[in-house]
């Protein structure tokens, strides 16, 4: 990439698309929703893997110039240009393979707790009473609890980037990853978006929070998942605290999985705000 690639990833609701609507208005930088980057990388890594019989043609020299050139040709438009930042849940459990194909790129993951998420995810949900949501595979009679088990499994919507989180977190390559708060980030836009160029190390842009413009590709996407709302991002941006709508244990169970904020067990030397 002529001007850089870097990434963004973490955990669903809980900044990434408000994050890729502000650096956008920096003329520099591409961002946007989650594209279909990684499952293209995911998918030629598996072609390209002992499952198919071919591949005792194909040396790692081949595979790393096949996924670089997927990369570079999905961009090719963009970025002579601009910086890319890509964003997938998944790419933060890839730091090996980026630290092969891309060592200069460095990964930020948007954070926020699980039982937030939950409640934001379960808001969207009781906001279209007449339509079961396609998040929950449109079951009108799931419930609060099965929506959240559904949700925190191992392959969940939630469950599974936090597992690549914690796999990022614990990662000897996490030298390039950056963890981002959801709560700093609507709380000191300004402050944490300087944090996150000097992490990426590129120069500082003055952002305008109370000016944010929506990428309405993406209510469409929501809209073919029957999600309404998953990506839509404020105006302007602001914390409003509010009280959860979940239930006490599920809020209290889900909220212990913040595990960023377990200092004594965390790598001493992780970056996070």
């Amino acid at each position: 990439m002529k001007h850089g690639l870097h990434f963004i990833s973490g955990l669903p609701r809980s900044g990434s698309t408000l994050l890729s609507a502000l650096l956008r208005q920096n003329p520099r930088m591409h961002a946007n929703m989650s594209s279909p980057l990684a499952s293209l990388v995911n998918a030629l890594q598996a072609q390209m893997s002992q499952q198919n019989e071919a591949a005792v043609f194909i040396e790692d020299t081949q595979r790393e110039a096949v996924l670089k050139a997927v990369v570079e040709a999905f961009y090719a438009e963009t970025h002579p240009q601009k910086v890319v930042i890509d964003t997938s849940r998944g790419w933060s459990a890839k730091l090996p393979l980026i630290a092969r194909l891309w060592p200069q790129s460095k990964v930020v993951c948007c954070v926020r707790s699980p039982a937030w998420i939950l409640d934001s995810l379960e808001r969207l949900e009781r906001s279209h009473p007449l339509e079961p949501s396609g998040i929950f595979k449109f079951d009108p009679i799931s419930n609060v609890y099965t929506r959240a088990e559904q949700v925190m499994g191992p392959q969940g919507m939630v469950g599974h980037p936090l597992g690549c989180l914690r796999e990022g977190v614990y990662d000897e390559r996490r030298g390039n990853l950056l963890l981002v708060r959801y709560e700093s980030l609507v709380r000191e836009p300004r402050e944490t978006l300087d944090k996150v160029y000097a992490f990426l190390g590129e120069p500082a842009f003055a952002h305008d929070p109370d000016n944010v413009e929506q990428d309405y590709m993406s209510l469409e996407f929501d809209a073919r998942l029957g999600a309404t709302g998953l990506h839509s991002v404020g105006s302007k941006v602001r914390y409003a605290p509010r009280e959860t709508i979940l239930p006490p244990d599920l809020f209290e169970k889900n909220n212990a999985l913040s595990f960023w904020e377990l200092t004594v067990t965390l790598p001493k030397d992780l970056k996070i705000i």
